[in-house]
């Protein structure tokens, strides 16, 4: 068994990382891009589905691989992961976030923290921010049941999928909305418009663990406490 603190350093350490790829992917591109949005959002989902995948294949042995809060809290309710555990792992992602900002501003000689200004409220986001979750975990959970070794592919998979058919650009993680709300790029997000996200984000997920309870119901057993197999129990 894994101790938690190397358990929690796996995620703040992933989450770090990965919050990072995504601002600093999302900055590079809206550099590069010349104000093509498609260009730059080709740009921001490479970067972060391929730090997802590596981070998932050399952490997820460790932590699990949850590097979200929404995941951490369905493991939670799935009853893999005792409460005490989660609230400690929720703890370091959200850490992670305001690290992983200024880490990718610091990289590109911006100020380390800044104020979005990029507006996300419409009912279509918001619908498709609940739906890029619910696909997420609904990946995450079919994947456990069926086919644990995949992990590290059908999660990016979904992340990929999710850039490019949702209208919320699927960020589906409450601590990396937090992240994008501190800075002012491509990737960002307005603050105030952060708690629909992730009212969305968390909505999403809890119908995913619904439907995930009555598809995989036969395979819950073998079902570990994040996205990645094999994974250290409490």
């Amino acid at each position: 068994m894994t101790p938690l603190p190397h358990r929690l350093l796996a995620e703040f350490l992933g989450c770090l990382l990965l919050f990072a790829s995504v601002i600093g992917s999302g900055i590079l591109a809206q550099q590069l891009a010349a104000g093509n949005d498609g260009v730059a959002l080709l740009g921001n989902t490479l970067a972060t589905v391929a730090m997802l995948g590596l981070l998932i294949t050399i952490l997820g042995p460790i932590s699990g691989a949850q590097f979200n809060p929404a995941v951490t809290l369905v493991m939670a309710l799935h009853e893999r992961t005792p409460a005490a555990s989660a609230l400690a792992i929720i703890a370091a992602q959200l850490l992670a976030a305001p690290a992983a900002v200024a880490l990718a501003h610091a990289m590109f000689n911006q100020p380390l923290f800044q104020i979005a200004t990029h507006a996300r409220n419409t009912p279509g986001e918001l619908l498709g921010e609940a739906v890029a979750t619910f696909t997420l975990l609904l990946t995450i959970l079919g994947t456990l049941a069926h086919r644990p070794a995949a992990i590290a592919l059908t999660v990016p998979a979904a992340i990929t999928a999710g850039y490019w058919w949702t209208s919320s650009t699927s960020f589906a993680n409450p601590a990396i909305t937090l992240a994008r709300a501190m800075t002012d790029s491509f990737s960002g997000i307005r603050p105030g418009d952060t708690p629909g996200f992730i009212a969305a984000q968390f909505a999403g997920a809890l119908l995913a663990l619904a439907v995930g309870r009555l598809l995989f119901t036969s395979s819950r057993s073998d079902i570990p406490p994040g996205p990645s197999s094999p994974a250290p129990r409490d």
